[in-house]
């Protein structure tokens, strides 16, 4: 009796997704495939491997102890790849990186232009996602992140310092610099109760318009006329449609980094574009702290 890794490998994306669609999604293969593997598993064992409920698929016991076989496999696999691309010395082949798409928009796009430019032997994917893609299992080789915790395990470069400002469209910055008293209108993020101390300090009649869960949507609300909003300064200076609130210094904010795994360190694409991303960012510090005039030139 043998299970193909195949049959494997599905039988480990089912249980940690609990969905067909979750599965292939991870798998890159329809959600029929799916069920014809693990129906093809269970029919060779003998005995169901997941429960069907309307809300998704429960693993039983055997379920659960091949997908930890599964991922021992996956791990030995994952590794073994690893080293094999860590000792890679060419300029060529697949690299893949993810990045917030934000910064990706305002900062990341002249850069990945120059280095595809320089390199057009590398074939480069670009993952834009704001989720913790996971380098161990090969998500992705690089990964820029702005954290103040990137990874324990993960061999990291530090990019850009960060702080954020208080901006708003400039009709209400006019309006609340000549009269810091007046009632000021805020979108902000959803689980934050109220606008930075700091501003409350200067503009103390805040009031809360909405709260939004995702930064694109916050600028747009801004950039609408709803209110103020704190953000990264890179994204309110990025924007001529913002500009910062008067009194407010920036606050600080998580650092920007680029992750890779420990086994990739040798690697020349890896290595040739961290060397060129350290430049790139260092060159333009000041755009992701200061909104002064010389940082704007």
């Amino acid at each position: 009796m043998q299970i193909n890794w195949d049959d494997m490998r599905t039988i480990l994306a089912l249980v940690r997704a609990g969905s067909l669609a979750g599965a292939a999604q991870a798998l890159s293969v329809s959600y029929t495939t799916v069920a014809r593997r693990v129906q093809r598993a269970e029919d060779m064992l003998g005995r169901p491997l997941f429960e069907r409920r309307p809300d998704g698929y429960l693993a039983t016991a055997e379920a659960e102890d091949l997908a930890a076989a599964a991922r021992r496999m996956e791990q030995a696999e994952q590794s073994a790849l690893r080293n094999l691309s860590g000792r890679d010395q060419s300029l060529s082949g697949e690299l893949v990186l993810t990045a917030p798409q934000l910064l990706i928009q305002s900062h990341l796009a002249p850069f990945l232009a120059e280095f595809c430019a320089t390199h057009p032997e590398v074939a480069l994917t670009v993952r834009a996602t704001n989720e913790v893609l996971d380098l161990t299992r090969r998500e992705a080789d690089l990964a820029i992140r702005i954290s103040k915790t990137p990874g324990d395990t993960l061999v990291g470069l530090h990019l850009a310092d960060q702080k954020t400002a208080c901006v708003a469209r400039p009709d209400l910055v006019a309006q609340a610099a000549a009269d810091p008293e007046a009632p000021l209108d805020w979108v902000i993020y959803s689980g934050y109760d109220a606008p930075p101390k700091a501003a409350l300090q200067h503009y103390p009649n805040a009031r809360i318009r909405a709260r939004f869960d995702d930064m694109t949507s916050l600028i747009a609300a801004a950039k609408a006329g709803m209110g103020a909003v704190r953000m990264p300064v890179y994204l309110g200076r990025s924007d001529p449609g913002l500009a910062p609130l008067p009194g407010i210094a920036p606050q600080d904010y998580a650092p920007i980094w680029v992750l890779s795994h420990q086994d990739l360190l040798q690697s020349a694409k890896v290595r040739h574009f961290k060397r060129g991303l350290k430049q790139f960012f260092r060159s333009r510090q000041r755009e992701f702290t200061s909104f002064d005039a010389e940082s704007t030139q």
